[in-house]
């Protein structure tokens, strides 16, 4: 009987340092490209009549060691208005070798962390080099995790916080020097180099009107065929990467409620990554990352954990 690691909330989050876990996803996303690393589309489950579901999203890493994952997460939309994310679930980690469980982590620090991370990579990748102002639309959770993450990648001089709720938009504000409450989302996105949507609107909170030339978007809110935080016009006119292919044209209401093609994706942010695909082609270009988020992500972000946890001793281990 060996003994299976759990990771609370706090340990991910102490063991996953957003600096660490952009190069990480950076990796992750570039092994799939490579292919070496595989998953399946995820499963997801929604009762009749229900405003929740359940997402299982397991993927399988072959190099440099072989590790089997699995996120287990439910969604529930009014978890804010209780206090609580309305990510709620666990990563388990696999051995390669035996299928031996090794650690169940807190799903939803993981998820804060790595979906931030790799908005972080796409930045890196895709804005300018010369992006100076950022805005964010929404206040909640992947709020919080991309205003910590972008500046990794960028140097802000200036943030825009909206938010349905000024409130809300003011606590995120206040964790950074230069970031200041918006008060619509058109003068939040107005000049502004790189914009995150990371709302729950299930219709469109951002207008290609809006958005600066060259301006750099990544769209994160809606995971779910039937909404969408992005208009039309923006998806047609723009270059369009994402995490997955076979994610984007199965789950992305900004892709599918647009009409689009598969002809319209340019790239996967992997293909990217490793130069097999074109990026951004001049300064002038509008380009969009529609992030979905991918088991490929949550297994690096618990291996890493896991790791890091053996080492400093830290979490619970249970007989399993």
């Amino acid at each position: 009987m060996s003994d299976l690691l759990v990771l609370s909330h706090d340990d991910v989050r102490r063991l996953l340092p957003m600096d660490e876990c952009i190069e990480l996803m950076e990796a992750a996303l570039s092994d799939l490209a490579r292919g070496r690393a595989w998953q399946p589309l995820r499963f997801v489950i929604r009762p009749p009549e229900e405003k929740t579901l359940m997402g299982l999203m397991p993927a399988h890493r072959s190099e440099p060691q072989r590790a089997y994952g699995l996120k287990a997460i439910c969604i529930f939309p009014e978890n804010p208005a209780r206090g609580l994310d309305a990510h709620q679930g666990g990563v388990f980690l696999f051995d390669g070798e035996t299928g031996e469980p090794r650690a169940l982590l807190d799903a939803s620090a993981v998820t804060a962390v790595r979906t931030a991370a790799v908005s972080a990579v796409a930045t890196r990748a895709l804005a300018r080099e010369d992006a100076k102002e950022l805005a964010i639309l929404g206040a909640g959770v992947q709020a919080r995790s991309h205003l910590e993450a972008l500046p990794h990648v960028r140097s802000f001089e200036r943030v825009r916080i909206w938010s349905r709720t000024p409130e809300h938009a003011q606590e995120v504000a206040s964790q950074s020097p230069v970031a200041e409450v918006a008060e619509s989302a058109e003068a939040a996105v107005s000049g502004a180099d790189v914009v995150v949507t990371a709302t729950s609107s299930r219709e469109p909170v951002l207008e290609r009107a809006w958005l600066a030339p060259g301006a750099h978007v990544n769209a994160v809110g809606s995971s779910i065929p039937s909404a969408r935080e992005l208009d039309t016009e923006t998806m047609t006119e723009a270059a369009l990467f994402c995490d997955a292919r076979e994610s984007l044209v199965n789950e992305a209401g900004d892709y599918l409620l647009a009409g689009l093609s598969e002809e319209s994706i340019r790239a996967e942010l992997g293909e990217v990554l490793t130069g097999s695909a074109e990026g951004r082609r001049d300064a002038e270009e509008l380009t969009v990352f529609k992030s979905l988020g991918l088991g490929v992500e949550d297994l690096a972000a618990a291996e890493h954990v896991y790791e890091r946890a053996r080492a400093e001793g830290v979490g619970s281990a249970v007989p399993f």
